[in-house]
């Protein structure tokens, strides 16, 4: 009885795990048309077929299965396709895990493979997760750079729900692991949202909580080294004050970067304003780049027509009386902005 109750739960997760390998291959052969990565996920469907022997499908026993019939609210849709295959990835690394450790008992071998199939899976992630992350970050026009507040989660989650899809989370003088405790609850309102999370600074923070990045400053870990750490596809943005550090910027394989302070601002105290100069000069860059420092509705007129096409917001949004309609006023003005150039 032990032994095939062993069989019916590897009978499960390999079903399991090769049918969340043929979401994430169609999204490679399809949705990226990237040959290399949807062959690996064919061959690596084959391997997990191969190792379903016939004892297993024996074992099988759905209508008794207790499983079929529990259901969760969040399995009824998804977002978009960075939700989509996030949700799968974690399907398919979970049944791995399950595999690995219940092939333990009745064939060691298979349990080796499956640890070496989770790595593969690891790899495939970065790839599917690494180039929808740019591509969310080209559309991105509005990025909220968090400040300390008692009701932080509250204001992101407004300003979420209101269109709002790329947070940086910033505390410079709060402890690693009230940081860490708060960048996983950030990270789990974007995941919900459909939303780009940073974190500012911290490589080292920004892994532990899942985020899909860092922000560094000019005195930070130099890019080079936060991408040796990050690996090719987590996003690195930079804060440039001078034409210099943006083309370095951009010459380390920075992803965006920021260019300010634009306004006098209490966040980057004593930093002399760049001003509009420096936005219109970074236009030549070619990256994302998001102008910022003391930057609101009242102003925000200037800085679009000064030449910026991003803007990234502090106390506009965290010191708003009402986020939400502040965050839906920025979105609309730069979706409005942004048809007119075209």
């Amino acid at each position: 009885m032990q032994s095939r109750s062993v069989l019916r739960i590897l009978d499960a997760n390999l079903d399991r795990a090769r049918e969340g390998v043929r979401v994430v291959e169609e999204w490679f052969r399809l949705g990226q048309a990237n040959g290399k990565f949807a062959h690996q996920c064919k061959v690596l469907r084959q391997q997990l077929a191969d190792r379903h022997t016939p004892a297993m499908l024996a074992a099988r026993d759905t209508p008794g299965d207790p499983g079929t019939q529990l259901d969760h609210p969040g399995e009824a849709e998804r977002r978009d396709p960075l939700d989509l295959l996030r949700v799968n990835f974690a399907r398919v690394q979970e049944a791995l895990r399950v595999i690995e450790e219940y092939a333990k008992l009745i064939d060691p071998s298979l349990a080796g493979e499956a640890k070496q199939w989770r790595y593969q899976v690891y790899i495939l992630q970065s790839a599917a997760l690494g180039e929808d992350r740019r591509a969310q970050l080209e559309q991105a026009r509005l990025y909220l750079v968090t400040a300390p507040h008692p009701r932080l989660l509250g204001i992101v989650e407004q300003a979420l729900g209101a269109g709002l899809r790329l947070v940086q989370l910033r505390e410079k003088d709060a402890e690693a692991r009230t940081v860490l405790d708060l960048a996983l609850r950030l990270r789990e309102l974007c995941t919900r949202h459909g939303a780009l999370f940073i974190v500012n600074d911290r490589v080292d923070l920004a892994l532990a909580s899942d985020a899909d990045g860092v922000h560094l400053g000019q005195t930070d870990l130099p890019i080079a080294h936060a991408r040796t750490l990050l690996g090719p596809h987590l996003l690195i943005g930079q804060s440039t004050h001078h034409p210099d550090e943006a083309a370095h910027a951009l010459a380390q394989g920075a992803d965006y970067i920021g260019m300010g302070p634009v306004y006098a601002t209490p966040t980057k105290q004593g930093r002399t304003p760049v001003g509009l100069d420096y936005v219109r000069h970074c236009r030549e860059i070619p990256l994302p780049g998001y102008a910022i420092g003391g930057i609101d509705l009242e102003n925000i007129t200037t800085v679009m027509g000064g030449g910026a096409e991003r803007v990234a917001v502090v106390r506009a949004l965290m010191a708003a009386r009402d986020p939400a309609r502040a965050t839906a006023e920025f979105l609309e003005y730069l979706h409005d902005h942004g048809q007119s150039q075209r």
